[in-house]
């Protein structure tokens, strides 16, 4: 038999090697980095749109993102003025021209209704939400902070789509820019400066170019240069998964960084492909009169 010393020596050695070992190998993990981007959402998509007429390509990828024909659709009209939108309401036209076979319109004014189990019910097992253009502010007055926000955020925790376009596309951003109830020529508006804040760090202008606004957004960034100021044409979107941003459609997106030395956007064309959690293009289409802007930082 071994004497106890050298038992205890072999086990001092064992337990010594165990825990190098144990010291040696990288603690397991099931997420990285890169798993939690910055501005876009962790999981399921974004269509960001600037308002206009928009191309089949934009329909037919929301549709896409939602499940194809089997996608469940809820239409959000609420930025409208309109009182009643009834089941044939023009605004769900192009889901169904694009081939949606069930598309629901929720719709109130009254945040406690918007607060309600009963209101939020058809969200619950929607796999897209389309909210269409209008006015900012009564998206604001209705949803903010309600349950059917909370749903919007849950619809894209299970990876389905949230779109929008013109109002629906600025009630994206964590900034809400032209919001007054009054005007819409008023960038800034106290009391209606938050949106639904599905791009962190963010304030999403649209009608870009129709509208002559391609200047505006540098006064937001005068005063809060920490945001990043997304301008979205007619007649295009950015689908955002992740912080990864693609352009579709037929004109430009704009990106405004406070950074950006000669305060000069960062001009997108169908195909781009922009990081908004890094500021930088992957790759880039740009016109030939956009050649030679600098890409930001």
């Amino acid at each position: 038999m071994r004497p106890p010393a050298f038992r205890l020596a072999l086990l001092l050695i064992a337990l010594f090697l165990a825990g190098c070992s144990t010291s040696s190998s990288p603690p397991s993990s099931d997420t990285s980095p890169q798993d939690f981007p910055e501005v876009g959402p962790a999981t399921g998509s974004l269509i960001v749109a600037g308002g206009g007429q928009l191309g089949p390509e934009i329909w037919a990828r929301f549709l896409e993102l939602a499940g194809g024909h089997q996608a469940r659709i809820v239409v959000i009209p609420t930025a409208d003025a309109s009182d009643e939108f009834p089941e044939n309401w023009a605004g769900i036209l192009p889901l169904l021209e694009a081939g949606a076979a069930q598309v629901t319109i929720l719709h109130t004014r009254d945040p406690a209704v918007a607060d309600s189990p009963i209101f939020t019910a058809p969200l619950e097992s929607a796999t897209g939400v389309w909210i269409p253009g209008g006015r900012q502010w009564r998206l604001v007055d209705a949803y903010l902070d309600t349950r059917t926000h909370g749903e919007l955020r849950a619809l894209l925790e299970r990876g389905g789509v949230v779109g929008g376009t013109s109002a629906g596309a600025s009630i994206q951003g964590s900034y809400l820019v032209r919001g007054d109830p009054e005007t819409n020529q008023v960038l800034m508006a106290p009391g209606y400066e938050e949106g639904f804040g599905f791009l962190s760090g963010t304030a999403v202008d649209q009608h870009l170019l129709a509208r002559g606004r391609e200047n505006d957004l540098w006064e937001l960034l005068d005063r809060e240069p920490h945001l990043l100021g997304i301008g979205v044409d007619e007649g295009t979107a950015l689908v955002v998964q992740g912080d990864r941003a693609e352009v579709i459609g037929t004109s430009q997106v704009l990106i405004y960084d406070s950074a950006t030395p000669l305060r000069q956007p960062l001009s997108l064309r169908a195909g781009s492909v922009f990081d908004l959690g890094e500021r930088r293009s992957i790759s880039s289409t740009v016109a030939p009169e956009d050649a030679g802007r600098e890409t930001l930082r």
